[in-house]
């Protein structure tokens, strides 16, 4: 099967819940099953869908297999979320979407691009080291790090398996 990657409008909106439901399941495996039924506000996804930060990967049959949503933060562009339903695993899809969020940032004029995520979980720190992240230094956090931090903290996210990662562009 072959996918699209193209910027999100308001019509996908509602198919991006289910798409993070889905890929939020793989949590049970890593003791985080709490996470599995969290999904983003359609009116917080729709400001991403406008702000032109939100990509999605679209099947040959029209189904969206998975999204990212970034936006411009600091002096790069900050990845709030990838998601993708389990069934489009291990395509690639992850890496293409992570492309179009890097794409977007150099046409924004943006150094780097960065996010959150957990230290210890194979598709997450592990993977996106892969990809050229580098851990941020506490030291090194901006204030929106710390910002972003405690509200993920507010969230009931396990915070200290947490970390700022970025990528030079």
């Amino acid at each position: 099967m072959s996918y699209q990657i193209r910027l999100a409008t308001l019509d996908d909106v509602p198919a991006l819940g289910p798409v993070e439901v889905a890929a939020g399941q793989l949590f049970k495996t890593v003791g985080m099953g709490h996470l599995s039924h969290k999904f983003m506000e359609p009116e917080m996804a729709a400001a991403f869908v406008r702000a032109k930060g939100c990509f999605v990967a679209e099947a040959e049959d029209g189904a969206l297999a998975g999204f990212a949503m970034s936006s411009p933060l600091d002096h790069s562009v900050f990845v709030h979320e990838i998601s993708v339903d389990p069934a489009h695993g291990r395509r690639g899809i992850g890496q293409r979407l992570l492309n179009a969020v890097s794409d977007w940032a150099k046409a924004l004029g943006k150094p780097a691009v960065t996010l959150s995520t957990f230290k210890d979980v194979p598709w997450n720190a592990p993977y996106y080291g892969r990809q050229g992240f580098a851990v941020v230094e506490r030291e090194d956090w901006s204030p929106a790090f710390f910002i972003i931090h405690a509200h993920e903290e507010e969230s009931g996210l396990p915070i200290d398996r947490r970390c700022f990662m970025r990528k030079e562009l």
